[in-house]
């Protein structure tokens, strides 16, 4: 059985923004009310009628990241992130975090592929 996608990420220049556009495109509510103002979508309340969809998270870029363009990616869940990131080296990938545990929260990492996309990695709960 494969690894399953779990939740995209959307990080632009203006936060704000971009939680109000995605929040009147898609009718998506967004919760911002953190440290970091992080936008998280919820998957419950948007799924198909089949109950198919992740949830995800849309954010501006953290201090001293003002420069960064931005990123749209995935993260797929792994039993190890660490062993993810190692074997996607060994492929050709590049290592850009991690694995990093998020307090209260996952243990998260990400890598480029060999053509320069970013893939992020959760950790599965134990």
């Amino acid at each position: 059985m494969g690894a399953p996608v779990v939740h995209f990420e959307v990080v632009g220049k203006d936060g704000m923004a971009l939680n109000a556009f995605y929040s009147q495109l898609f009718d998506w509510t967004i919760d911002s009310n953190n440290p970091i103002g992080y936008g998280m979508v919820a998957r419950e309340g948007n799924v198909n009628a089949d109950g198919v969809g992740i949830g995800g998270g849309i954010m501006g870029a953290m201090q001293g990241m003002e420069d960064y363009p931005g990123h749209v990616t995935f993260y797929v869940e792994v039993p190890d992130v660490e062993a993810a990131l190692k074997q996607a080296e060994s492929l050709g990938g590049t290592r850009r975090m991690g694995p990093d545990e998020v307090p209260g929260g996952p243990v998260l990492g990400q890598f480029v592929d060999p053509e320069a996309h970013l893939i992020g990695l959760v950790q599965a709960a134990s």
